[in-house]
């Protein structure tokens, strides 16, 4: 085993193939290590987040070495076929790397059972190992900006399918109809670890496919026996329920996602008496405006900015962030454009009654879990006080908000595949400053240098598990830093991590922003 630093609360622990790493993660699963939280298998690696309160980076290196590599899961196998279009949009280019043709392409796609080695990427996105020896090929050197749901795609020796429409750098070779993932199933997953799946040319099929479209399940109306509730008036660019996060889902190929700043979703609930954790609603770059019906006791917290009291008689005063603040039947909110930061974080006193989402209420743009986002006319229903619950003390707010005029300065750790890279290369990221473009949002920030990054390994990398805070590297040579909505694997080397104390001032830079990144000391394989 090897052991390679991520972050200053994850490691990732290499093997030698998939059947080690599948042993490996079965002997953790049955007899499981006091302190770690998640464990993300991939094709060779284990990524593997945990408490360094309670372990540390040397000692969790050390108990997984004591563990054998001869463990298996008890499975229920089961074999899926699944019929395939094959007229993806990358079929020729595949068949040209091959150097076959298109239609020998689909024969040998077909011509033998696949098995579910790991889930990842997205929630319903199964890894398929096995099929035909040859089909072996790299990723796209500029992964899309949305690749369409049911794709069939190729990375490397594996196949798979896109749950729903994505980002992605698989080579597309085809569509399915057949829903991968779907809330509404007991198990939404369709394709589990261990089932063996065998796609069809539906063309070969005598009947028509009907077209299915996946079902998301709505979350179920709550009951509320509070008396006052919030309706919105304008929603501004986007409007998100998130609190802490959906931990310990990783199994189900589901990420955490939760709040992009969980120190300011964290002081909102505290200012209004709330546990740390209770949903908020998370409010980017301003523009939202609501009206109380009843009485309420309100936070806002995170970016800096406008913030507007109108009473129903039409008076108006400036509103103090990161105080508790009393509202009156009537009373209008509006929150402005930021002037340093890009989240805002409202929390109401007893908390409002959203219905949570496999265990959380925050909203995954990228998986597409949790409730949906808040519109212009919808009424927030707030839950009712709970007898004895007090307003928290007063909250300091940050004083190092990023702004255009500033640059941001991020502190990261170098790893887990900085060897991937030239020595030029580590040295110009950071030595150069980075801008953010308009392309960033919760799943990522994308990155433009001057001079972009050179890879000294041009080899395809196995996929592998992704922490909040990587830093990967497509061929293109320009980074994107992976925030709350991230995939939970990826096929491309992460040069370094975001520092997990600089996380959630990351979750607040504006578009244009310049970042400069600044190594931290302690990288690379953990020796013992």
């Amino acid at each position: 085993m090897r052991f390679l630093r991520v972050n200053l609360n994850a490691v990732l622990v290499e093997l030698d193939d998939l059947a080690q790493t599948l042993a490996l993660l079965a002997s953790l699963r049955a007899e499981p290590v006091a302190g770690i939280d998640e464990l993300v298998p991939a094709a060779r690696t284990i990524l593997i987040t945990f408490r360094p309160a309670v372990l540390s980076a040397a000692a969790l290196a050390h108990a997984v070495r004591q563990r054998t590599l001869d463990a298996r899961e008890t499975r229920i196998d089961k074999r899926i076929e699944i019929p395939v279009r094959y007229d993806g949009e990358d079929i020729a280019e595949v068949a040209g790397l091959l150097g076959i043709t298109p239609d020998e392409l689909v024969r040998r796609h077909t011509g033998s059972d696949y098995t579910v080695a790991f889930t990842g990427f997205a929630p319903g996105f199964a890894y398929l190992s096995g099929g035909h020896p040859s089909l072996n090929v790299p990723r796209r050197a500029v992964p899309r900006t949305r690749i369409p749901a049911g794709a069939v795609g190729l990375a490397g020796s594996f196949s798979g399918v896109y749950p729903q429409a994505s980002p992605g750098g698989w080579q597309i070779i085809g569509v399915t109809d057949t829903p991968m993932w779907d809330l509404s199933r007991e198990t939404p997953a369709l394709l589990q670890p261990g089932d063996a799946v065998r796609f069809v040319d539906a063309s070969s099929l005598k009947v028509a496919l009907p077209v299915v479209e996946p079902v998301v399940a709505a979350p179920a109306p709550v009951a509320v026996d509070g008396d006052s509730a919030f309706e919105v008036r304008a929603a501004g660019l986007q409007a998100l329920w998130q609190d802490g996060g959906r931990h310990g889902q990783a199994r189900q190929g589901v990420s955490a996602s939760g709040a992009m700043d969980q120190r300011s979703l964290q002081a909102a609930n505290r200012l209004v008496g709330n546990a740390s954790d209770v949903a908020c609603l998370e409010l980017a770059y301003g523009g939202f405006q609501f009206v109380c019906r009843g009485n309420a006791v309100i936070a806002v917290t995170g970016a800096d900015g406008p913030l507007m009291l109108t009473r129903a008689d039409g008076a108006q005063w400036p509103l103090p962030r990161y105080q508790p603040v009393a509202l009156a039947d009537g009373d209008t909110v509006t929150v402005g454009e930021p002037v340093a930061g890009i989240r805002s974080y409202l929390a109401v006193r007893a908390g409002f009654a959203v219905t949570p989402v496999l265990g959380s209420c925050a909203t995954d743009t990228l998986a597409r879990i949790g409730p949906p986002a808040v519109v212009a006319g919808d009424v927030l229903p707030v839950r009712s006080v709970a007898t004895g619950a007090v307003v928290g003390a007063n909250e300091a707010p940050p004083t190092d908000l990023p702004t255009l005029q500033d640059e941001v300065v991020l502190d990261i750790v170098l790893g887990p595949r900085t060897d991937w890279f030239t020595a030029d290369a580590v040295e110009r990221l950071c030595s150069q400053p980075w801008s953010v473009t308009p392309q960033s949002n919760r799943v990522g920030i994308r990155l433009n240098g001057e001079e972009p990054l050179v890879r000294a390994n041009s080899a395809e990398l196995p996929s592998e598990g992704t922490a909040r805070g990587s830093i990967q590297v497509p061929p293109s040579g320009q980074p994107v830093l992976f925030l709350a909505d991230h995939p939970l694997t990826g096929g491309y080397p992460v040069i370094a991590s975001v520092a997990t104390h600089h996380l959630d001032r990351a979750g607040q830079i504006p578009v244009n922003a310049r970042v400069r990144f600044q190594p931290m000391d302690g990288y690379g394989p953990i020796e013992l």
